[in-house]
């Protein structure tokens, strides 16, 4: 599966790597990937992960998903 987040906070490559390894660090995501320029995080991941969870540990780093 594959979710798309818009994180518009997101500037720099230390938000990049905050983000993707808040997301990363999820049991039953396979990737995390973050582009400034769309201000995205594309996440793939089994079906053991709601999107509630990855909305969370986007939070819990310090980002608002829109």
């Amino acid at each position: 599966m594959s979710d798309v987040f818009s994180v518009a906070d997101m500037t720099c490559g230390h938000c990049k790597t905050t983000v993707e390894n808040a997301v990363s660090s999820l049991d039953g995501v396979r990737s995390a990937e973050v582009n400034l320029e769309a201000k995205t995080v594309t996440v793939n991941h089994d079906e053991t992960v709601d999107s509630t969870s990855i909305v969370g540990a986007i939070e819990d780093a310090g980002y608002q998903v829109a």
